[in-house]
């Protein structure tokens, strides 16, 4: 089969890119690539923090995509599927590097939990709408970056690519309540490392 052109290929819909590309149609998964490239490259840097990992991880994703495309049936979203991939490539960097995977207490009384809900209300359920402060956006990533591993990755899918936790549950193997529990523990966990930015009278950077 001739490979079709670039220009015709960049018109074509994702499920027929992905039809061609099972049939070993280099060029089409070449577009496929094209098309999902960034938002790997970019869940890599957010999982594993520096370029070169997350061009390890991107080029790993790919290869590993590449081999199992015959076996996608389409039962999630392209993207999904490649997340799910890139997810399962970052905790094995993150084994090798002897990132920690779990550092929470298993249990907290229900009073405790009544207070972190609500001391995460007035900005926790949002934390894009801070950005915009350069300071508190270091402050954020550095704070995502001590999150151990798996609540790590649970939190940058959920808060910052904006996936269900529906999703989240397909692509990490995890039930909804568990997907739900994490999201909540990574969220308490970054409350208690931002906390002192948000307390009057605190000076601010003293944290960074």
């Amino acid at each position: 089969m001739e490979q079709s052109s670039s220009k015709a290929l960049a018109l074509l819909k994702e499920n027929e890119l992905i039809e061609r590309a099972k049939s070993r149609d280099n060029a089409a998964f070449e577009e496929l690539v094209k098309r999902n490239q960034a938002k790997i490259y970019n869940l890599g840097l957010k999982l594993l923090g520096n370029k070169e990992d997350a061009a390890d991880l991107l080029q790993e994703t790919f290869i590993n995509a590449y081999y199992a495309l015959p076996k996608f049936e389409g039962k999630s979203a392209f993207s999904t599927w490649l997340y799910r991939i890139a997810t399962n490539n970052a905790f094995m960097k993150m084994r090798k590097k002897k990132i920690p995977l779990v550092r929470f207490e298993t249990e907290r009384s229900d009073s405790s939990r009544e207070e972190f809900s609500l001391g995460m209300s007035d900005w926790s359920n949002d934390p894009g709408a801070h950005l915009r402060n350069q300071e508190l956006k270091l402050l954020i990533e550095k704070s995502i970056n001590a999150l151990p591993g798996k609540y790590k990755t649970i939190f940058v899918l959920h808060d910052i690519e904006g996936f269900s936790t529906e999703e989240i549950s397909k692509m990490l193997n995890l039930s909804v309540p568990a997907v739900k529990s994490r999201v909540h523990r990574s969220r308490v966990f970054l409350r208690d490392k931002l906390s002192s930015y948000f307390q009057p009278g605190v000076k601010q950077g003293a944290n960074l």
